[in-house]
């Protein structure tokens, strides 16, 4: 979670999941969140537009990423989920592969992103339930992420003003694998966002009994605006 220097009220949550080995996943996570942080930064929510913020975010991390791959003969990918909020209450999205953005209100779910996967595209098409893609075998391949050949896939969503009790996380398929969009909920409602995170991570860990992914969140809860 990032706060604006300039701009009090001025948040950018991200989540980058690495992959491509050991030291690639890590280098692609880290040149996505290191390229958010400089263009935030130079951000200025009351003239520069937020969707043009976040497609910029996508594009040069996408860039830098393809760059080092080329030089380094690894290939690193990332996935990006990137939310930012105005201090008026705007919230702006942007995701590319499987990590999540989900929006509730109290327990109830808004909104979620829908993942750029070989599994979501067997659930739009009806062939597949949500709880089935959940455990399906061929559910970590991704159909776009940055660093691929192509030009990464990535979807927008925008909230016009943030609501009391509305809660953003964004997340790794490592944490959201784990529960369904109602325990999600239960959880972000009850409890702070630093205790619902460590609830989350800890529960997480549990049901994958040693065989867990990378584990990535950032809760926002909205009190007042």
């Amino acid at each position: 979670m990032l706060t604006h220097t300039h701009y009090p009220g001025c948040l950018l949550g991200v989540v980058a999941d690495g992959m491509g080995g050991r030291s690639g996943g890590r280098k692609a996570s880290d040149q996505a969140m290191l390229t958010a942080k400089q263009l935030f930064d130079r951000y200025a929510p009351d003239t520069d537009d937020g969707h043009a913020l976040l497609k910029q975010i996508a594009e040069e991390a996408h860039l830098v990423i393809r760059l080092t791959a080329i030089s380094s003969e690894q290939e690193p990918h990332s996935t990006l989920a990137v939310f930012l909020i105005n201090p008026g209450g705007e919230c702006y999205w942007a995701h590319t592969g499987d990590s999540r953005i989900y929006h509730y209100n109290g327990s109830k779910l808004v909104h979620r992103t829908l993942d750029h996967s070989y599994v979501q595209t067997l659930v739009d098409s009806g062939e597949l339930t949500e709880e089935e893609a959940n455990v399906h075998p061929k559910s970590n391949i991704l159909m776009g992420c940055l660093g691929t050949d192509e030009v990464p896939p990535v979807r927008h969503h925008f909230i016009p003003r943030l609501q009391p009790n509305d809660v953003l996380l964004a997340c790794s398929d490592g944490v959201w694998h784990y529960f369904t969009s109602t325990e999600i909920g239960s959880a972000v409602s009850m409890l702070s966002p630093r205790e619902a995170t460590e609830f989350l991570i800890q529960k997480a860990r549990s049901r994958a009994r040693g065989g867990g992914d990378n584990l990535s969140l950032v809760i926002v809860k909205v009190e007042a605006l």
